[in-house]
């Protein structure tokens, strides 16, 4: 099948053709041997990111919290939790990032804060109806003596997205208990959260990273729902939106943000993590005046065969070029099985929410191979790309944590039929024969790590042919070196077995069929995810190359 659909990058700002490093701060590096990741701890780190190639980190919360859902539960906006470090420890990690050339975006946690966050302390003590209150999502519960919920929704980790104060109000968490929604109907919270972008523009961040960016705004009467409740908002266009996920007023918000942000030097972005399909409606969060960016989960969430690859890639670059947007790939990230353990399932795709020992095991080596083979082909796309910390080392899910271990609210509040997040969130491998993996300078790690970790030790992959970590060093040079962020893509054949398309000066092949697939005359490899045979391409192998 050919097709003449191109696209090219719009914009000339870094960030449409950047390559961004999840930093998940627990599990990079522990500089004091308490077994949890801190800011100290990155900072030692930065060399291994400006020597991978990539071009900007974002960091996870880092904010002081109860840590009920491992930082996402903000108490204060504008320090640093101790379990981190200090103001100090971010000032200088931005500072020693600039130093190597790399951009900082951190997290930013706006639809909820931690129940410990002194506005709700206030709210709680306080009556209802008064200010306090109004500035979260708090309301009378039904029934004479309203002792049922307002309304019948759930929270996306389990259980009811209400819990009850004392005086008999009730309050919403789409999340934990520990979460109580904010009410950005509330001109306050609207004002706190431009002050809060301003404090950390003025140390030098280079952009936020929105968590939950489709939640901010209900709808209005707060309607029941009875349809399953995802935090991923619907699959058409014009099918009625759940009425907490991506209702239009927040669009409002991030207009204003973008103001903010244009203000300072440098080109500061917005990057939405929206839980929104399809395309067409992921769309809308990047906009000229809105957000830079936006996740595209539909790529994460896309099954591993050829014809779901074109799809779900003709789809996002038709959608974001309909309003001059660059494209976002990401294939893992801190919420989702990591993708070396993903398509070793079966053909990929879905939301899996954790793994356990008495679960179906991924087959390891497929796993890899698919993983090494779906990097390769992404890498090659016009736009951005994401990479989550460890997936250049080619880490799996830590699959066989004991329960007794994990720590995600969501195994809890699912009364333990949701394995939860924590698998993709062990603290990763640096050298194989350290303590804790090089993690740390002791043995102590927040979760245990396993012991397959050694064969993944950086130490063990650096300046190794073949080793997952220098092909993702080989395809980030070759991508800048080939201009492959900007495009033009267009494809050459999609059947069932086989994707081929050309970007720029090169053409892009992968194999999902059972077959190899025969390479051109001619034709000069400069990259693949696994050997070759001969001249042909084996099953769930992709290959840059120029005729």
């Amino acid at each position: 099948m050919n097709t003449d659909a191109t696209q090219q990058t719009p914009g000339t700002g870094w960030w449409t053709e950047a390559v961004i490093y999840q930093v998940y701060p627990r599990s990079f590096a522990d500089s004091d041997g308490d077994g949890i990741g801190d800011l100290p701890g990155i900072t030692s780190r930065l060399d291994h990111l400006a020597e991978l190639g990539v071009d900007a980190l974002w960091l996870s919360p880092f904010y002081p919290s109860p840590q009920a859902d491992a930082g996402y539960d903000v108490s204060d906006y504008r320090d640093v939790d101790p379990l981190f470090g200090t103001l100090a420890d971010a000032d200088k990690l931005i500072a020693e990032a600039k130093a190597r050339g790399l951009r900082v975006i951190v997290d930013l946690v706006p639809n909820h804060t931690s129940s410990a966050h002194r506005w709700f302390t206030a709210a709680v003590a306080a009556a209802p109806g008064s200010p306090e209150r109004q500035r979260y999502v708090i309301r009378d519960g039904k029934g004479p003596d309203g002792a049922e919920p307002p309304n019948d929704w759930v929270s996306v980790f389990g259980g009811p997205a209400w819990t009850r104060l004392p005086d008999g109000q009730w309050y919403l968490h789409l999340f934990d208990s520990g979460q109580p929604d904010l009410n950005w109907d509330n001109p306050e919270v609207r004002e706190e959260f431009l002050d809060v972008l301003r404090f950390w523009l003025d140390r030098g961040v280079d952009g936020f990273r929105v968590d939950v960016a489709h939640g901010l705004i209900k709808q209005a009467d707060l309607a029941d729902w009875q349809e399953p409740q995802e935090i991923l908002s619907g699959s058409e266009v014009d099918k009625p939106r759940p009425p907490m996920w991506d209702q239009d007023g927040v669009h409002e918000i991030y207009r204003e943000w973008r103001r903010v942000l244009d203000s300072y030097p440098g080109e500061r972005i917005l990057v939405a993590e929206a839980w929104v399909e399809p395309a067409e409606r992921l769309a809308r969060y990047v906009r000229p005046d809105e957000m830079h960016q936006a996740f595209n989960f539909e790529y994460l969430l896309a099954a591993w065969t050829a014809p779901a690859q074109y799809a779900v890639i003709t789809r996002s670059l038709e959608a974001t070029d309909s309003v001059g947007a660059p494209t976002t790939w990401v294939l893992s990230n801190h919420d989702v099985v990591r993708h070396a353990s993903r398509l070793g399932l079966g053909t990929g795709g879905g939301r899996a929410n954790g793994v356990g020992v008495d679960d179906p095991q991924p087959d390891a080596a497929l796993g890899l191979r698919r993983a090494r083979t779906a990097s390769l082909l992404m890498l090659a796309l016009p736009g951005s790309a994401y990479l989550y910390q460890g997936e250049e080392l080619g880490l799996p899910e830590h699959t066989t944590l004991p329960d007794e271990a994990r720590q995600d609210p969501t195994w809890k509040r699912s009364g333990h039929t949701e394995r939860g997040r924590d698998g993709c969130r062990v603290p990763i491998p640096w050298e194989a024969d350290a303590p804790s993996y090089g993690f740390g300078p002791t043995d102590a790690s927040w979760l245990p790590q396993p012991p397959v970790w050694a064969e993944y030790a950086l130490d063990r992959q650096r300046g190794v042919p073949g080793s997952t970590y220098e092909l993702y060093r080989t395809a980030l040079r070759l991508r800048r070196e080939h201009e492959l962020a900007r495009g033009p893509l267009r494809f050459l054949s999609s059947g069932d077995e086989v994707l081929t398309f050309t970007n720029g000066d090169l053409t892009v092949l992968t194999n999902f069929g059972a077959d190899p697939a025969p390479l051109p005359a001619g034709a000069e490899v400069l990259v693949s995810s696994a050997p070759l045979d001969a001249d042909a391409v084996p099953t769930d192998v992709t290959v840059w190359f120029r005729v």
